[in-house]
């Protein structure tokens, strides 16, 4: 199957000619985007490609009131017929589930699921009042972007191994509006454009195999991680990965608590300004202190950050081992901890969802696997024994031979076992896991001659020990932990 990743180059100068042009242009395909969402974001355009839209616009003289270039509004429909079947599909995807709850028959379930399917579920009552009730109507809010055709735009360098210049079409025939990138490396196929902060993003998909990071080879091995606030992912060999992470989303959610407080003092200052009648400083404070180009600015320097910092560390562990097991976060479990709410807002940081969509994203390109298990308790249970620990922060302390484990790396290494186990599926409710885990540990204990006996003969640690409790204890006297 082939796989395409999205690279974006950005514009190095724009002077005002240029950057205006480019503005004008996507208001008005803006325009033409959401009078596609206005008339076919419904049921009326459930049935209808772009091209057949294209042709009604052509035939009713819709389009000679776009005022813009043929092949620029064509570009546009395409690109929004094609957000509108994602946001249908999405849709769907809830009316399957009520479809479900509604029948028991698998003849009438098939008859709906396929109607629902090759969108002729407007022919059917039911099916049309359950798509208007989960598919909200769409809006759009897409002013500032330009679709590029492969063939209508040129690209060149002023001299060799220098910067490339890229040449798209303007509002009208014949004129061109060259704008200066910053790569090295022309762009391919179709292009889309957004205008941000005073600059032009040039987004664009290449195939992954012609990446080198998709040829880094990898062992024939399994390894086990789990994913963490204070590094992106710890293996089941015990080394952490991206150790950097949780300073960067500290200092981000101390940073960003500090910045909106002054903000909202700003802010109160200014309408407190404009109650009494001063309108002009009012102005003054919004335009010079509560503005978000730099706060934009800086936010897309630290995600671009964390991005590369979780990237780096799904190679890392990629480099290691062809199948990873991973534990599956998209389901949450209930606690009854309260944290305050500083902790809280640094949670509130935390990228699982990045560092999902890396291992998906890194392991398509490189060939390996990802097999996703139940997280439950994985972060609690002593590895090589079953036995559930005692859990102290990052530590997680055995009660049968007083080992005191690493609670990720224990996190690791459960979830490498539980890839292979037969009972616990990854859909396994949380109170059945536990069950089991009990059920285990009282089947080793049963074998023992005495039932009371201890059995911290039987733990089976072994050399897998982080640091033994005594040790800790020693550490901890001198002040050395």
């Amino acid at each position: 199957m082939e796989v395409l990743v999205t690279r974006i180059a950005f514009s190095k100068v724009l002077n005002a000619g240029k950057l205006s042009k480019l503005t004008e242009q996507a208001r008005r395909l803006g325009q033409v985007r959401s009078l596609v969402w206005r008339q076919f974001g419904s049921t009326s355009g459930a049935h209808l490609s772009a091209r057949e839209v294209r042709d009604q616009w052509m035939k009713d003289g819709t389009a000679a009131t776009f005022d813009v270039l043929a092949n620029a509004w064509k570009e546009t429909v395409r690109d929004t017929v094609k957000d509108i079947a994602a946001s249908r599909a999405a849709a769907k995807r809830r009316v399957r589930r009520a479809i479900h709850l509604r029948t028991s028959d698998e003849a009438d379930r098939r008859r709906l699921y396929a109607a629902l399917r090759f969108d002729t579920w407007v022919a059917d009552p039911w099916l049309s009042r359950q798509m208007r009730k989960h598919w909200n109507r769409g809006r759009n809010h897409t002013h500032n972007q330009i679709m590029v055709r492969s063939d209508k735009y040129q690209t060149f360098t002023l001299k060799t191994g220098g910067d490339v210049w890229l040449s798209i079409p303007g509002l009208a025939n014949r004129e061109h509006v060259k704008i200066p990138l910053n790569t090295t490396l022309a762009p391919s196929g179709t292009l889309r454009l957004i205008l941000r902060d005073g600059r032009a993003e040039v987004h664009y998909q290449i195939e992954a195999a012609s990446m080198n990071s998709s040829h880094r080879p990898s062992e024939q091995r399994e390894i086990g991680i789990d994913k963490g606030y204070t590094e992106v992912l710890t293996d089941s060999e015990g080394i952490r990965h991206g150790a950097e992470l949780g300073s960067l989303l500290i200092a981000r959610s101390d940073r960003l608590h500090r910045v909106n407080a002054r903000r909202a003092k700003l802010r109160s200052i200014a309408n407190r300004a404009e109650a009494l009648g001063d309108r002009a400083k009012a102005d003054r404070i919004r335009a010079n202190n509560l503005g978000n180009i730099k706060k934009r600015r800086d936010t897309a320097k630290w995600e671009a950050r964390v991005r590369t910092v979780t990237f780096e560390s799904v190679h890392a562990v990629l480099d290691k081992a062809s199948l990873i097991a991973a534990e599956d976060l998209t389901k949450s479990f209930p606690s009854h901890k309260r944290l305050g709410r500083k902790m809280n807002r640094r949670l509130a940081q935390w990228t699982k969802g990045l560092t999902a969509e890396a291992l998906q994203a890194v392991s398509d390109r490189r060939g390996s696997a990802v097999r996703l298990v139940n997280a439950a308790y994985t972060s609690q249970v002593i590895p090589g024994t079953g036995a559930l620990g005692v859990r102290h922060g990052d530590e997680l302390h055995c009660t049968q031979c007083g080992a005191v484990w690493d609670a990720d790396h224990a996190a690791a290494v459960n979830i490498l076992a539980r890839a292979s186990d037969p009972d616990i599926a990854l859909w396994t409710p949380h109170t059945r896991v536990r069950q089991i885990l009990r059920e285990r540990t009282g089947r080793q204990r049963s074998r023992l001659p005495d039932q009371d006996s201890s059995t911290a003969s039987r733990c089976e640690c072994g050399e897998r020990i982080i640091r033994m409790l005594g040790f800790e204890q020693q550490l901890r006297k001198q002040n050395k932990w």
